[in-house]
């Protein structure tokens, strides 16, 4: 079994990447995959996350037994704690997607992951470090470490291992209530390595940015040093636990703010 718990969906050419998720799954055995709709980045209008949650619940119904969705949030919205519960309660959504538009641990951002944890869903956020061209207010690894320090019951998922693995890793490190994906094309075997040896495989989840790499990231995991038992912990063990509104992270302080 396999389980992608990171895949995007862009607005303007949903139909082409509903069809190229649903095909690269097909071949590939993926059992679940966990999408979010985007639209203008940075800073979509209210309209434009609206349109994009919608067009999320739109591909789960279509899709329900492969298909299921992050309801989008700007949190620099009025209305953003509306959508989260319309996404939550209304769609079914399974967690929220947090991307450029307010670093993670901006106060802004509290009250959206105090709903999470009383829902029990996970929160993905983008994180990445770059050398040139970082958004302005795009979150790191520090970023989300600070976050996860402040709410150490919330379900917290880094992206793409920090955009770097020796910064975004060693962020998290001693956050036990993070987890990390490898999602897009960057990563060499080494780095998944890393992951493992800082973090422990039950801490590593499979995902891949779909509509594009998936055979990038399956390769990466096949290759990784893992057993058998870590690599079917990466593919979906974890992100079955992690998706499971009934598990919660140990309400204690995991780590230093």
């Amino acid at each position: 079994m396999i389980i992608d718990v990171h895949a995007h969906v862009y607005l303007r050419e949903y139909s082409q990447n509903v069809r190229d998720i649903v095909k690269a799954c097909n071949l590939y055995g993926v059992s679940r995959v966990y999408i979010s709709t985007i639209s203008t980045m940075p800073y979509p209008t209210e309209d434009e996350v609206a349109k994009s949650n919608e067009t999320t619940y739109e591909i789960m119904k279509e899709h329900p037994d492969l298909i299921s969705g992050y309801c989008y949030i700007n949190p620099r919205h009025e209305k953003s704690l509306d959508f989260l519960k319309k996404g939550i309660e209304d769609y079914g959504m399974s967690g929220m997607k947090l991307l450029v538009d307010a670093f993670c641990d901006d106060p802004v951002v509290f009250p959206l992951v105090e709903q999470c944890i009383d829902y029990g869903v996970p929160i993905l956020v983008h994180s990445f470090i770059k050398a040139v061209g970082q958004g302005k207010e795009e979150s790191v690894g520090t970023n989300v470490a600070n976050l996860a320090c402040r709410y150490p019951e919330a379900k917290i998922i880094m992206a793409h291992l920090g955009g770097n693995c020796y910064h975004g890793i060693r962020a998290i490190r001693d956050c036990a209530n993070v987890w990390t994906d490898h999602s897009g094309s960057i990563f060499r075997r080494d780095d998944l390595d890393y992951a493992k040896e800082q973090l422990g495989a039950e801490r590593i989840l499979f995902g891949t940015d779909l509509p594009d790499y998936m055979l990038d990231n399956i390769g990466q995991v096949e290759e990784a040093d893992f057993t058998p038992e870590e690599r079917e912990l990466v593919f979906y063990k974890n992100a079955l636990k992690v998706f499971d509104r009934h598990f919660r992270p140990k309400r204690r302080r995991v780590c230093m703010p």
